[in-house]
């Protein structure tokens, strides 16, 4: 912005001052000045700000560059916003002691994580880096309720009776359009079911509806769903992991699997996309084996550095299963997810289901339908892969700073990266970083018990869920950490 100006009658809150002053844009400068506020501790965490209108017509700024300026600071964790409460400074925002230096606020700090793999650290975490989390400043909490308001003017009486276990019709078929553009999964509205998350999924294929007997999986992968897979009587069979996915070919080699599980697009945790010979070698086992390929693409949407991988399922619709769900996208929160099945196995999966959708609300899918169609969907979608693909330099730029000798890979796509460390130091590490209160994963913890390839040690460094004003603390703190150099 070529002209500053000063705002030096108005005031906001009690007795603050906004100087509105230097480069960019007005909403830029104001975004700017709001969180040099926070920053400074002139806000203190739980202080209510004006009206967006209000601010407006103080500093004679248009409305929309105030609750835009509003939204980006809700979005990176400085303000939270309510309806009924207003727009208030984040309890977890930093606030500064007497002497202006800076103290982090706790009051918000994440759960420490229990699921085997993660650091166990004591108390809650002072830096999350745990993977597979999003932001969770970053829910289109405004968008969302629109979509919502829309949804439920609209929808007819009887989508408030007895759920269908199929799903709502408006979601099949805005999801059916969606994986089609985004994906390239060939999936109509009727081979379609709604599920609560790739969890649920699981639950619905392997309680005798699809799955039995044996089934492969990745040699890493997260242990909450192999062992999900074997509480169901379900015996899993590890594949190889190397840097062009899992080893497809091993699959003619195994004990006579009845079908295969897959992260095609990004390899948990390895990052990698599987290699296309390899993809069309799952495709033709799967046909001459009359077995099934499950394709959990967790993250397909979030790619940094090259062209989207398209979904398996594009390849051979007949013997692929489509899981996905909004849980890396939007939130886990929202308990929703969808199956894109093979014709035949619709409905061996609503006989496990149940006659009644007990599960997903009604409510939920018809505002995700609405928030599809809309183009929110898309529009979050790209805010959030840039945000991502922002926190992902940083990490690699960080670490060839401060920690050259280790280098991270699988980073051009998804909320995480690896990083491989020296034979022997990742268990050494881990609970370094647990004493330091960093929560973060092990990469040893995510392979199959009886994967026959060496183990590789490493972390696997999430770097979406730490809250902005958060980031750079943890990223400081998890390079203090690394193991040297020999």
């Amino acid at each position: 912005m070529a002209e500053s100006w000063v705002n030096s009658a108005r005031r906001i809150g009690l007795d603050l001052h906004l100087e509105l002053v230097g480069p960019g844009s007005r909403r830029t400068v104001l975004t700017r000045a709001l969180r040099e506020a926070v920053r400074a501790g002139r806000l203190a965490p739980g202080t209510r700000l004006p009206p967006y209108r209000s601010l407006a017509a103080d500093l004679g700024l248009a409305r929309n560059t105030v609750a835009d300026a509003y939204a980006e600071l809700v979005a990176e964790g400085w303000l939270t916003a309510r309806q009924g409460s207003g727009t208030r400074v984040a309890l977890g925002a930093p606030a500064a002691d007497g002497s202006g230096r800076h103290r982090p606020n706790r009051t918000a700090a994440p759960t420490a994580p229990t699921r085997t793999g993660t650091a166990a650290v004591p108390g809650p975490p002072r830096h999350d880096l745990r993977q597979g989390h999003p932001d969770p400043a970053s829910f289109p909490r405004g968008a969302w309720l629109a979509a919502g308001r829309r949804a439920l003017t609209a929808a007819p009486a009887e989508a408030f009776g007895p759920g269908d276990p199929r799903g709502r019709p408006e979601l099949r078929r805005a999801l059916a359009d969606y994986l089609a553009r985004v994906r390239g999964v060939r999936a109509d509205p009727e081979r379609i079911v709604v599920c609560a998350g790739f969890a649920h999924a699981l639950r619905l294929l392997s309680g005798g509806a699809v799955l039995r007997g044996r089934l492969a999986v990745e040699g890493y992968g997260l242990p909450f769903h192999r062992e999900l897979l074997e509480r169901a009587g379900l015996r899993t069979e590890p594949l190889t992991v190397d840097e062009h996915g899992a080893r497809t070919a091993e699959l003619a080699t195994l004990p006579h699997p009845r079908a295969v599980l897959l992260t095609p697009a990004h390899q948990f945790p390895t990052g990698v996309a599987l290699h296309p010979g390899r993809r069309a070698a799952a495709v033709d086992w799967a046909r001459g084996a009359d077995a099934l390929v499950l394709e959990d693409d967790y993250d397909g949407e979030f790619r940094h550095d090259r062209q989207p991988v398209g979904a398996l399922q594009g390849l051979a619709p007949d013997r692929v299963l489509y899981l996905g769900s909004v849980s890396k996208s939007l939130s886990p929160a929202l308990r929703l997810g969808w199956l894109v099945l093979p014709e035949h196995l619709v409905d061996p999966v609503l006989a496990a289901k149940g006659e009644r959708e007990a599960w997903t609300s009604v409510p939920d899918q018809l505002t995700l339908a609405d928030f599809i169609e809309s183009g929110s969907y898309d529009r979050h979608i790209r805010r959030m892969r840039q945000r991502y693909r922002r926190r992902r330099d940083q990490v690699v730029a960080t670490l060839a700073e401060r920690a050259p000798h280790l280098a991270p890979t699988g980073i051009a796509a998804g909320l995480h990266a690896v990083l491989p460390l020296p034979s022997g130091t990742e268990a050494a590490t881990v609970r370094t970083a647990a004493a330091q209160g960093i929560a973060l994963d092990g990469l040893a913890a995510f392979r199959h018990p009886r994967a026959a390839q060496p183990a590789a040690d490493g972390l696997v460094i999430g770097y979406a869920a730490a809250a902005e004003h958060a980031w750079e603390a943890a990223l400081d703190a998890l390079c203090r950490i690394l193991p040297p150099p020999d």
